[in-house]
């Protein structure tokens, strides 16, 4: 029999074994802390953050690269060295990027704020910030097993000059229309803003050090832990969200288990409804808060609509439908779409930015019509689909004029007899009266008169012409050949 001393041993060397399993993959982190504002207030927590983030991402087998206090050429250029790191390391590479700090949404673009900007209207902030979507490509761009990128920037906006126009917190990124095998985290839910915390820590922050250091959890159950901690820190006032295209199992501490990756089943409301049905008030919002479907708190804001968990279930799902409407409306990206957007959501934060779009976009032409027909109506992660999930919010929400909603015609298979090939028509003559001609005595040399432009002229047999090409006309050219260069093909006009 194995005493308890040599058993607790054993178990000590079999989670140390499964440690260095799970580390036997290249691990490289960059964590970036963005306290020190010049133009605004400084934030005290994310240079905290960051340092202890660094710590535990280290213990986790994480080499990693810390910076603070970027300015915008720092913040590219650290964000440009990191993908060569992983370039280096070579394709079985887990690939982590944490940014604590200011982060903000322009025209539903979210950007990462660096310490130097100091913007007096919302076209400042594309020129002096960092486009989230220009760090998400940079990461793309190189192979790598994992990319895990989580924002701790969710915070209010603190530039006066523009607080009022932007929306709040940050739009919705779907990690599934990006390559696969990305992870991405957000300290609250698209469109709220997250808070900085009264500890050493953010919210965020202090939820991700304690789950993250659990074994065995995959990184999936590790965020269900971390939504539930922050919502009741923040007594529901922040929801930290996530979304995934994950490929491989991955686990902060532990072996990863090997084997694709089992899409998750969702639940229906009824569903959830019969679940939840009976239980105390805080117990089924623990349940809903991890599991974080829009079916989950449809449900529950139904059979708890009269209690405080039930109002703040409610107001998240609102937002979150509102937000898919936003993120439809800027993938459309038409004066019809924002003006649908408008229509249904007239006193939102966004509101303002859609007007400004749709009066940019009033005279651009309509394509919409077209594509929707041809291939469904873009859904919230910009690709076709056949049909809304359950309990998702459709384009359908967004209004009547929506262009998006143009219904697709059924078609009919029509057999059709093969078409005969026939040789073209030859080109009708044209009968027009000569240019007039001047002798010359000295030489007896026929001269023509050029005809006006764009008039063809089709001679009655043997003449004499000289060539001439205009901006590439003649030959073969085509308008725009020549010194233009090349465009719409034209009509040879030699022998004027």
């Amino acid at each position: 029999m194995i005493r308890p001393v040599l058993r607790h041993a054993f178990l000590a060397a079999g989670i140390l074994l499964g440690s260095h399993a799970a580390l036997a993959e290249n691990r490289v982190a960059l964590v970036i802390g963005q306290s020190n504002y010049r133009a605004v207030v400084p934030l005290p927590n994310p240079a905290n953050d960051a340092k202890a983030m660094s710590q535990m991402l280290t213990e986790s087998g994480f080499e990693v690269l810390t910076a603070a206090d970027l300015s915008q050429n720092e913040l590219r250029t650290k964000v440009g060295d990191f993908a060569a790191k992983v370039a280096e390391k070579g394709p079985d590479t887990v690939a982590l990027v944490f940014y604590a700090g200011h982060g903000l949404q322009i025209d539903g673009e979210n950007f990462l704020v660096p310490v130097d900007v100091d913007p007096k209207r919302e076209t400042d902030i594309p020129l002096q910030a960092v486009r989230l979507n220009d760090v998400l490509n940079t990461l793309a761009s190189v192979p790598s097993k994992t990319r895990i990128l989580l924002l701790d920037a969710c915070r209010n906006n603190p530039f006066p000059d523009i607080n009022k126009t932007a929306g709040r917190g940050l739009a919705i990124v779907d990690a599934k229309t990006g390559a696969p095998g990305t992870f991405m985290s957000f300290s609250t839910s698209p469109g709220a803003e997250a808070e900085d915390g009264s500890g050493a820590n953010s919210p965020y922050t202090s939820a991700l050090l304690a789950a993250a250091k659990e074994p065995g959890l995959s990184i999936e159950d590790t965020f269900k832990r971390v939504r539930v901690a922050v919502n009741k820190a923040t007594a529901g006032r922040q929801t930290p969200w996530d979304s995934s295209s994950l490929t491989d199992d991955f686990r902060f501490v532990g072996p990863a288990v090997a084997g694709p990756k089992l899409a998750s089943v969702k639940k229906t409301v009824d569903e959830w409804k019969r679940d939840l049905k009976g239980k105390p008030a805080e117990a089924a919002n623990e349940l809903i808060v991890a599991d974080g479907t829009d079916e989950a708190y449809e449900a529950f804001a139904v059979l708890y609509a009269q209690t405080p968990l039930g109002l703040q279930a409610r107001d998240w799902l609102d937002r979150h439908r509102r937000m898919v409407a936003w993120n439809n409306a800027v993938i459309i990206n038409t004066a019809a779409g924002y003006r649908a957007f408008i229509a249904q959501y007239p006193d939102s934060d966004l509101a303002p930015t859609a007007r400004k779009l749709e009066e940019r976009l009033r005279n651009r032409p309509n394509f919409v019509a077209t594509v929707a027909t041809a291939g469904g109506a873009p859904n919230a992660s910009g690709a076709a689909a056949s049909g809304p999930a359950a309990g998702q919010p459709t384009n359908a929400s967004l209004g009547p004029t929506c262009p998006c909603t143009t219904p697709t015609l059924p078609l009919k298979k029509v057999d059709t007899p093969p078409k005969k090939r026939t040789e073209p028509d030859p080109p009708k003559r044209v009968d027009r009266a000569p240019p007039k001609r001047y002798v010359v005595p000295e030489d007896d040399v026929v001269v023509y008169r050029r005809p006006p432009p764009r008039d063809y002229y089709e001679p009655r047999g043997p003449s004499i012409g000289i060539g001439i090409g205009i901006g590439g006309f003649g030959g073969s050219g085509g308008y725009g050949g020549g010194d233009r260069g090349g465009g719409h093909q034209g009509t040879s006009r030699s022998g004027y």
